[in-house]
């Protein structure tokens, strides 16, 4: 068979629906300036989809920022990867703060995380070397996994005893290989909200002697006293031995860095295909980061802002009778059940009836008959996004039970 003729055949799961989805509920355009509310095809819409946590996109400094060191540098410079002619001095400057506000002893900057984090775990661990991970690690760290040639036991989402089982057999394992142990997990799991159970894992390393490498892409900047991440958060920051977190969301930036001992930070920096064949991160883009990371270090009531939020909408859905799970973090899911042509029929209504928009997540990423609703909220939102969004739930959710969401189909729009 004729490869392209094979794909067409078969799109995959979420591509089979692409000809009514596509431009809709996949691939949607958002118009107008990043907040909490945005255009969507010509109307506002309350905007509940966008990792914004701390409203830095539209930050007055972070704007001034961002335009002048655009119009200094250019989108180009610096030209080739950094290892040889795209170092500068504003990359370093960034490395040495992120350092200190995470309190590790050194750090590499990323181009992008997915691939940082996908090819940190393809340097550090050869053939002999054991992986034990979180069953609802993001799906970076999977493709990750995928590049690893060693053994790889996952644990039970969440579960220490199912951890510590995993741990035992790739302890039993290493007498065969001869390598070591790298655990992985998240600070906060992006999907369900729920903080990785950091403290617990780490109180297992004197036993079975094992590093651990934490994703922290929806902690840093959000949880913690001063925004340092879920380790902040659980008191075990000293813990994680390799701390990794995005630009993308409480930033709003992109890229993304790896924070750990200086010894295994430059192996890294010399070490990961990913960045020593990739373009240097522009200098618009990295300057622009070292003003948004004094703005999270400096001002903590942005950070109080999304908790007050965050906060109100949870409770708020607590006491209408809505199931958030265990959510601990700004992550908001809202479980519902039915399938693809109910969930879309019901998010057509959001976005067209109550002009609400957020992300809508069905098989295959979950169980069929189930529908999540992830609502992300943001220092941005107000009360009355956050009322106008109660309301609207509690009548979609009459709705759905009542069947009036009932459809052959994903509907046409």
């Amino acid at each position: 068979m004729d490869i392209f003729e094979k794909l067409i055949k078969n799109p995959g799961p979420i591509g089979e629906h692409s000809e009514r989805a596509h431009g809709y509920f996949a691939f949607p355009k958002l118009g107008g300036v990043i907040g909490a509310r945005m255009n969507f095809r010509g109307k506002e819409k309350i905007i509940w989809s966008l990792n914004n946590y701390l409203g830095l996109a539209n930050h007055p400094r972070v704007r001034e920022v961002d335009a002048a060191a655009a119009k200094e540098y250019g989108l180009a410079s610096p030209m080739g990867a950094r290892m040889m002619s795209g170092n500068t001095d504003h990359h370093e400057q960034l490395e040495s703060e992120l350092s200190l506000f995470v309190n590790k002893e050194a750090t590499i900057l990323l181009n992008y995380g997915y691939q940082g984090i996908l090819s940190a775990i393809d340097a550090l661990c050869s053939r002999r070397d054991i992986i034990v991970y979180d069953a609802e690690c993001h799906a970076c760290i999977i493709d990750g996994l995928r590049l690893h040639p060693g053994y790889r036991y996952v644990f039970k989402h969440n579960d220490i005893g199912d951890c510590e089982k995993q741990l035992r057999r790739a302890k039993e394992m290493l007498k065969t290989t001869g390598g070591g142990i790298l655990v992985i997990t998240e600070g906060v799991f992006g999907m369900a909200g729920d903080q990785g159970r950091l403290k617990e894992i780490a109180a297992l390393k004197q036993q079975y002697e094992f590093r651990l490498l934490v994703d922290d892409a929806h902690g840093f900047g959000t949880m913690g006293k001063t925004g340092a991440g879920t380790g902040e958060e659980q008191g075990v920051q000293d813990q994680i031995d390799l701390y990794f977190s995005t630009f993308a969301k409480s930033m709003a930036s992109i890229g993304a860095f790896i924070s750990g001992p200086k010894a295994i930070v430059n192996f890294l920096r010399y070490n990961m295909r990913s960045q020593i064949f990739a373009k240097s991160l522009p200098l618009p883009i990295v300057i622009g980061n070292i003003t948004r990371l004094e703005l999270l270090r400096t001002e903590p009531d942005l950070r109080g802002k999304l908790w007050e939020n965050v906060e109100k909408l949870q409770q708020g859905l607590t006491e209408r009778g809505f199931n958030i799970g265990t959510t601990n973090s700004p992550v908001t899911p809202i479980y519902l059940q039915g399938d693809i042509p109910e969930a879309t029929a019901m998010c057509l209504d959001l976005r067209e009836n109550y002009n609400i928009f957020c992300s809508i997540v069905v098989y295959p990423v979950i169980p069929r008959g189930q529908i999540i609703y992830r609502l992300i909220p943001t220092a941005a939102h107000t009360d009355e996004d956050i009322k106008l969004t109660l309301d609207a739930f509690s009548e979609a959710k009459q709705k759905l039970d009542d069947l009036k969401y009932n459809v052959a189909e994903i509907p046409l729009v």
